[in-house]
């Protein structure tokens, strides 16, 4: 049973006039790919295959950067379209999470290229209850081409939602804007394409 969303922990607000991205066709080719066969190790602590997570409906979301609290963010970071908001994002798929079961979704992950250690205090900071996945090599932006985007030197994945049927991408949002409310919009969409496959 999950957790009563109002008793945990949450990220701090979003600065009031971030700048919106703009969609630059970075995903247009992606309804209809398949996942490659890559593993990632989780931080539950399993090896994730992507194309074998599961033969149902599920979402993947790539973020660019876990925050460290103990650290600043990157300069400039506020001023780069759709950067800021990873834990804001992350929290939203939490509180969700039930709605989004509910709508047959039966598993969510998050992908980025941060380190497995910044992944896993953010899952203990937050609560977070579904894997995180690390890529520092950006793998899967490589095998798929997955828009990314460079800050302080290091290539990271632009914000973006992959539903999936089995391995296959059914749906992608991109950009995500606001990360704050994002998981509201996905769990809406699913409730606006119901699977009937099974009905």
């Amino acid at each position: 049973m999950l957790p009563r969303t109002d008793s945990l922990p949450q990220a701090d607000p979003l600065p009031s006039g971030l700048p919106a991205p703009v969609d630059d066709g970075g995903a247009a080719h992606l309804p209809g790919r398949t996942l490659p066969p890559l593993s990632f190790t989780g931080t539950d602590g399993g090896d994730i295959r992507l194309d074998a997570v599961s033969e149902g409906r599920w979402v993947l979301f790539c973020y660019p950067l876990t925050g460290d609290p103990a650290a600043d963010i990157p300069e400039g970071w506020n001023e780069i379209p759709g950067a800021r908001g990873c834990s804001q994002e992350a929290c939203g798929f939490r509180d969700n999470l039930a709605a989004l079961r509910a709508e047959g979704v039966d598993r969510v992950l998050a992908l980025s290229s941060d380190r497995a250690d910044y992944q896993q205090a953010l899952v203990d900071r937050l609560h977070l209850p579904y894997p995180m996945l690390s890529d520092p090599g950006l793998t899967l932006a490589d095998a798929l081409r997955l828009p990314t985007f460079e800050a302080d030197g290091q290539r990271l994945y632009r914000r973006l939602t992959l539903v999936l049927r089995g391995a296959t991408i059914e749906h992608v949002f991109y950009p995500v804007f606001p990360p704050d409310t994002h998981a509201d919009e996905v769990a809406q969409w699913f409730r606006d394409h119901r699977d009937h496959r099974d009905a």
